[in-house]
């Protein structure tokens, strides 16, 4: 949990707009990344399985009572077994609307901060993506799995999967 308190962080729900607006920053960022780099996107492009938000947002989506203190959206690939995603890569955006207020540490912004990520995993490309990342964050082989573990998982996209938890404080819910 971050160390922001909860004077910091917003109690307000997280609606299905939200979660579209939420969707489309993901995949504008996308564009624009594979635009940039060509030979990402020639690797995967065509290997999303999914979209989703992760950590404490999506365990406030669940719960109601966690409070935010900025999204986390994790775009998930079906890994290339010729390279793997870049893992580090993380671009951070502005919500765009003050439903949740601001982020402490952008005050700039007129939203909340969003934390755009990826992770390749595991999977087939024509795997259901729920299955995928239950069994991703079953594996906990990485830092990352063992951390989105610990709070939730709410698929955002592709637009059938929109809402639909998966995964809660250590549980499956598929």
């Amino acid at each position: 949990m971050s160390h922001v308190g909860r004077k910091g962080r917003s109690f307000k729900s997280v609606g299905v707009g939200d979660l579209r607006r939420l969707a489309a920053l993901a995949m504008a960022d996308r564009r624009e990344f594979f635009k940039r780099h060509p030979d990402w996107a020639r690797l995967y492009r065509a290997r999303v399985l999914c979209t989703a938000l992760c950590q404490g947002a999506a365990l406030h989506f669940v719960r109601g009572d966690i409070g935010i203190n900025d999204f986390d959206v994790y775009t998930f690939y079906a890994s290339h077994p010729d390279r793997h995603w870049y893992a580090k890569r993380r671009r951070v955006v502005d919500f765009g609307n003050a439903k949740f207020g601001q982020s402490i540490d952008k005050p700039r912004f007129v939203g909340r901060r969003v934390d755009l990520l990826g992770r390749g995993i595991p999977a087939g490309l024509r795997e259901e993506p729920a299955r995928a990342i239950v069994r991703y964050l079953k594996s906990a082989r990485t830092e990352t799995a063992r951390l989105l573990g610990k709070k939730a998982v709410v698929l955002i996209g592709p637009p059938k999967y929109l809402g639909q938890i998966i995964w809660a404080e250590g549980v499956a819910r598929t």
